[in-house]
């Protein structure tokens, strides 16, 4: 064993061991999707009088965070998001109106004297109350109107409120207040001018304000002397309060009041069981995923298959140890991305045992050790070409992207550098000790390198011709353009609640309900336009316009009326506004997306490839899209995330192709490019299939088990896995041929690559 063999294996010990470490002693942070709870993104307004920024959106996180420690939920997150945008993370809570209520209501708590009662007005009653007024007419607990003074106190001026039961003195739950400061003197007078009024006079009462309702106006006991007041600074607060009402008054004045007003533009519920579904469901599509590609590997690489497979595993611990370490939160997407980065981390062994098949198969290499070394040195520019166009489409997921689909952009970047090091480091150990060994030297076959391998042989005898012709290629393209795009045309495109705004709700059934009944049933109680559609054979959802929480109850009730048990499991609410800017950030990201690929392949290679691969990239995005929009399927945030992966798949098979190319034209600068990409197609196609096998298997089991959540997931990966594997073949290198025909009109068959590396 030389020192650089040495070495990696000793990092690859090191990081391995430290996985191995984090992993049973580090837990990872499992997003509300995978174990249940409730996502409010709350924004905040300006007012006439007040203007919304850092600092007031600071000031209403402090006021929320207080108000959260008062629910006793275990673990809330609560950051801000922008200018004016606050993410709360309530796991566990599976009552989103109350903690919706809880946290938006502004708590404006006053006290003011009373002045007497008023004549009742529509108009007096329906009235705003001022910030200052110096006067002002409410009606009290009963109804009776009342023409209330300036404000003497304000929320600010209490120290601490608290629930209290009051079975002797018959005061049932009440809210005990306690002041401080200037709000003791301030209490003092307010009570002692209005025992100053005789008993059983309304101006002998203190009427204390909640959001512009009396909440409670009781008259100062006769014990209380005129001029003197209550002066121990504590007052009762009552109303025939029943316990949960008494706790979150108390909790809001604790809380303080918010400094402007804010409202909810988002709100995701997950019902643990559903979480619970997810996790195993794609804990089973990961293995038995992993084990049929294992199995595809071993069978096709023989000895580096099972070394391979032995390397998946540890890129299995390396980025789960990873994840663990970040402190990154796994989300549902996220744990999609955990198990399709399995199926990619293939493709870089298979890059390097096919190269080193060439070597050996050609007899460039005399051993399959050399063969092996020269595969992983030759490989390398397609590895890193290929993981750093996956890695702009993790990156732009992440920037870009919200919510859970944030979480795939995390975990995808950290499965593509795990995949990196497992392949370059791991994997090289384990195979350049194996093909050192002298039982292996002799037996060169076991090692699965010294065959061509079916694909391989077959295109040996006879390289196909297929750019002689490219304009074919291109017109099975347009045609399949077409079809796609008459699709959106015809069906239109079915965007999903995140990019529209309205409300998701989810059930699960205790056994299988007509759709069509429960459409109808809505329909007459008032939804016409709510979607409803049927999730697994037990499931139901039912999409609308955006709902108040009492017509979701309405809603709700409805399909409890024609469905068995029916429990929800899911409910997303997205105001207009923020659907609006989802949509916007989803094509600002699309074309980031297809911008950043054409930047970095033009610096790498040729501006006219960088051009062949986005016009095959927009190629895949146009069908993936349209085939969805036949299919009748939603297009949303999860769709998104699938679609710049695929986007970096297919970059992928266009780098590897055009890297190939690249090599050939500087050894045969002078020979036409037709030629030198249909001998290029011969040397990659292997490595395509047996990638795309990896792949498919992986997206396969994750389309079957993966539930409901990741079927549209799983479904549209595996549409751009066939649609980009053909295009980055038979779109890019046409349109490149053309192109480069087209720009070099006088040496039109010269390749004349630059010789980058």
């Amino acid at each position: 064993m030389n020192r650089s063999v040495r070495v990696r294996a000793l990092l690859a010990l090191a990081v391995i061991a430290l996985s191995l470490h984090i992993a049973v002693t580090v837990p990872v942070r499992l997003g509300l999707d995978l174990r249940g709870g409730t996502q409010l993104v709350l924004e905040t307004r300006s007012t006439p009088t007040t203007d919304t920024g850092r600092e007031a959106t600071d000031r209403t996180l402090e006021v929320l965070r207080g108000r959260i420690d008062g629910l006793g939920v275990a673990e809330p997150a609560l950051v801000r998001s922008g200018e004016n945008r606050i993410i709360v993370e309530l796991p566990g809570v599976q009552d989103p109106k109350k903690a919706a209520e809880v946290l938006g209501r502004t708590a404006q708590l006053t006290f003011h004297p009373v002045l007497g009662t008023a004549e009742r007005t529509a108009d007096e009653t329906s009235r705003p109350l001022p910030k200052r007024p110096r006067e002002h007419v409410l009606p009290d607990e009963s109804g009776t109107p009342l023409r209330l003074g300036a404000a003497a106190l304000t929320g600010e001026d209490v120290k601490e409120a608290a629930a209290r039961f009051d079975q002797q003195g018959g005061a049932g739950w009440h809210v005990t207040v306690g002041f401080e400061g200037d709000g003791r003197a301030g209490w003092a007078r307010l009570t002692g001018e209005a025992a100053c009024h005789p008993a059983g006079d309304p101006a002998r009462r203190v009427a204390i304000v909640l959001d512009d309702k009396v909440i409670s106006s009781p008259q100062v006991e006769p014990s209380v002397a005129c001029r003197t007041g209550i002066r121990d600074g504590a007052t009762q607060i009552t109303g025939s309060f029943a316990p949960e009402e008494a706790r979150e008054l108390s909790l809001l004045v604790n809380g303080g009041a918010l400094p402007v007003p804010v409202e909810t533009v988002e709100q995701r519920t997950v019902g643990p069981t559903l979480g619970a579904q997810a996790i195993t469901a794609s804990a089973w599509a990961a293995a038995i995923g992993t084990a049929l590609t294992s199995l595809f590997i071993i069978g096709v690489y023989r000895l580096m298959g099972v070394l391979a497979a032995v390397g998946l595993v540890c890129y299995g611990l390396v980025s789960y140890a990873a994840l663990a370490a970040l402190g990154a939160t796994l989300t549902l997407p996220g744990l999609a991305g955990f198990v399709l980065a399995i199926g990619m981390a293939v493709d870089a062994n298979v890059l390097v045992f096919e190269r080193a098949r060439e070597e050996y198969t050609a007899r460039i290499r005399p051993s399959t050790r050399s063969a092996l070394a020269a595969g992983f040195r030759n490989a390398f520019s397609a590895i890193a070409d290929s993981n750093i166009t996956t890695l702009i489409a993790a990156a732009l997921l992440f920037f870009l992207a919200s919510g859970p689909v944030r979480g795939f952009g995390v975990t995808l970047g950290i499965g593509v550098l795990a995949s990196m090091f497992s392949a370059l480091v791991i994997t090289r150990v384990l195979a350049e000790v194996a093909v050192s060994r002298p039982r292996v030297r002799r037996r060169p076959r076991l090692t699965g390198i010294a065959t061509a391998g079916a694909v391989r042989d077959r295109l040996t005898r006879r390289t196909p011709r297929l750019m002689c012709r490219p304009h074919r290629w291109l017109a099975v393209s347009a045609v399949a353009l077409v079809l796609a795009g008459s699709g959106i045309a015809v069906r239109g495109i079915d965007l999903g609640v995140e990019f529209t705004g309205g409300r998701l709700i989810g059930y699960a059934t205790a056994g299988p309900v007509d759709p069509d009944r429960v459409r109808t049933a809505l329909a007459d109680a008032g939804f016409p336009r709510a979607v409803v559609q049927s999730s697994g054979e037990t499931g139901l959802t039912v999409r609308t316009d955006p709902l108040t929480n009492a017509e979701e109850t309405e809603v709700t009730g409805t399909v409890r009326d024609l469905a068995d048990r029916a429990g929800k499991v899911r409910d997303e609410l997205v105001g207009p506004s923020l659907g609006e800017e989802l949509r916007r950030g989803a094509l600002i990201a699309l074309a980031v997306a297809l911008g950043a690929q054409f930047v970095y392949l033009a610096a790498r290679f040729r501006w006219v490839f960088g051009t062949a691969a986005v016009v095959a990239l927009a190629h895949d995005v146009v069908i993936l899209v349209g085939v969805f929009a036949w299919l009748g399927r939603p297009v949303d945030g999860v769709f998104l995330a699938a679609l710049l992966t695929v986007i970096g798949y297919s970059v992928n098979d266009s780098v590897v192709l055009f890297d190939r190319v690249r090599e050939l034209a500087r050894r045969a600068p002078e020979e036409p490019l037709p030629d030198l990409t249909d001998r290029a197609i011969a040397q990659t196609l292997p490595r395509t299939v047996n990638t795309g096998m990896g792949a498919a298997f992986i997206l396969t089991a994750l389309a079957v088990l993966g539930g409901s959540s990741l079927t549209d997931f799983a479904l549209a990966l595996l549409i751009g896995l066939a649609v980009g594997t053909y295009s980055s073949v038979l779109t890019a290198a046409p349109v490149a041929i053309r192109l480069d025909r087209r720009t070099r009109p006088a040496r039109g068959t010269s390749a004349r690559l630059p010789g980058r590396a």
